[in-house]
């Protein structure tokens, strides 16, 4: 049995409004790893723990960050936060222009000694080709990762994968 929760379905106007500014895109993306406090999350992220306050609390209000648990330390209470959902999908095909613009956001350029590829590849599938290409690529993100986040272990990299029909017109056959 599986206890991972269902992906939330990003769906209201407020889910789109807080994950659309890009520090509170990087908090869920930090929240990724696991539930955090505003001080670590704040030291994580190089900001003002009163800015990651601000943005904790748009995405709480939102739906998408919720309270985790608290500790006591030194005579006061720190709250540890956590995404709602491990997963976030888009209400039927929306969100194709808004994960491309986030990807764009967290890129960095690419250092001389790192991997990095992107590219626009068009592939002519039949529509059987395309749903097992389909399968296989989401199969592999499924996959656990093999980095552990909690001993500082490798860097994030960012897998911007978007399987769609595309907008060109087929010549007729060679004569």
């Amino acid at each position: 049995m599986d206890d991972e929760p269902e992906p939330l379905v990003l769906r209201t106007p407020a889910h789109y409004k807080a994950l659309g500014h890009p520090v509170r895109h990087r908090i869920v993306n930090v929240l990724r790893q696991r539930p955090a406090t505003l001080g670590q999350m704040a030291s994580a992220m190089g900001l003002a723990k009163g800015t990651i306050a601000f943005h904790v609390r748009v995405l709480r209000e939102a739906g998408l960050v919720r309270l985790a648990g608290t500790q006591h330390v030194r005579g006061g209470t720190e709250q540890y936060f956590a995404l709602v959902s491990q997963g976030f999908k888009f209400h039927e095909d929306a969100g194709a222009e808004f994960l491309m613009q986030a990807a764009l956001a967290e890129m960095l350029p690419a250092r001389d000694s790192e991997p990095g590829e992107t590219v626009l590849r068009h592939l002519w599938l039949s529509a059987e080709q395309a749903r097992a290409l389909a399968a296989q690529v989401a199969d592999f993100v499924a996959q656990p990762q093999q980095a552990d986040t909690a001993s500082g272990s490798g860097e994030a990299y960012g897998l911007l994968v978007s399987l769609y029909r595309a907008d060109i017109p087929k010549l007729p056959a060679a004569e």
